[in-house]
């Protein structure tokens, strides 16, 4: 049986992981310098959501609701 089990492997994603993550700072401090030196417009503010994103369009509802009323009216 081999002494490792999956040890390596688990190293090397590590590894991606943090490199992944230097590399994203890197990019970040980059982006932000050239900002502050106007190379770079700032972009919208990132803010919440907003609810309609999250919420069906009244559209769908109302067509539902008057079909289920013409059913009801058929069955009468």
């Amino acid at each position: 049986m081999p002494d490792s089990l999956g040890k390596r492997k688990r190293r090397d994603v590590t590894a991606k992981k943090l490199a992944a993550r230097e590399e994203r700072r890197v990019a970040r401090t980059a982006r932000r310098k050239d900002r502050e030196a106007g190379l770079i417009e700032p972009g919208p503010p990132i803010g919440p959501a907003e609810q309609s994103e999250f919420l069906p369009t009244h559209g769908v509802a109302e067509e539902e609701t008057d079909e289920q009323a013409d059913a009801a009216n058929a069955e009468a």
